[in-house]
């Protein structure tokens, strides 16, 4: 197993859209004040209420490519249209001070992190079932029906790729998913 997140290591959270992977990793930040959640930087419009610097850094296409190109990022991917990536330096910064490292990215992502760091520990997270997840994100009620089934048609994919992630974590009660995932990071309940 690998080495949990109290020591400093790096820990990964993905799951399709919709999953509650926000809503969980807020609580586990809320309970685990030590630990330190990498912002990502997108290319997406702000939605209402996200605050640039502690939601996302909103950059444009042009100096996402120029971050990516300098080889600031740990990785980066396409989603729905948008550009999301995890620059480096932040999360190299906390690793290095022995903090506990979470990353909250996109199946892609993950992959492209499994190779820059294949000590972290990755996590999926799945919905209990589709026509749940589909419930959940026409629920949110912030994207037109092409954008859903986009969402709907790429979570259909990243479902498939479970078997890929050291653990899989079923988000349908959310306290019992805190628990599981305050077990498999190591941390102490």
């Amino acid at each position: 197993m690998a080495s949990s997140a109290a020591e400093g290591k790096l820990t990964v959270i993905t799951g399709p859209s919709g999953v509650g992977k926000g809503s969980l990793v807020k609580q586990l930040l809320e309970l685990h004040p030590e630990i330190w959640l990498s912002i990502s930087a997108t290319t997406r419009e702000a939605r209402q209420g996200e605050i640039e610097g502690d939601h996302y850094f909103f950059l444009n296409r042009d100096r996402f490519a120029e971050l990516v190109q300098a080889g600031g990022c740990l990785e980066w991917a396409e989603f729905a249209g948008n550009r999301y990536g995890t620059p480096r330096q932040p999360v190299e910064q906390q690793l290095s001070l022995g903090r506990p490292v979470l990353l909250e990215i996109e199946l892609e992502g993950a992959r492209q992190v499994r190779r820059s760091f294949p000590e972290a520990f990755q996590i999926f997270l799945a919905p209990p079932s589709f026509e749940e997840l589909e419930r959940r994100i026409r629920g949110r009620a912030t994207d037109p029906e092409e954008a859903i089934q986009r969402r709907l048609a790429r979570a259909r994919e990243e479902l498939m790729a479970q078997q890929e992630f050291d653990a899989v974590v079923i988000n349908d009660n959310l306290q019992v998913a805190v628990i599981e995932l305050e077990s498999l990071m190591g941390l102490s309940c």
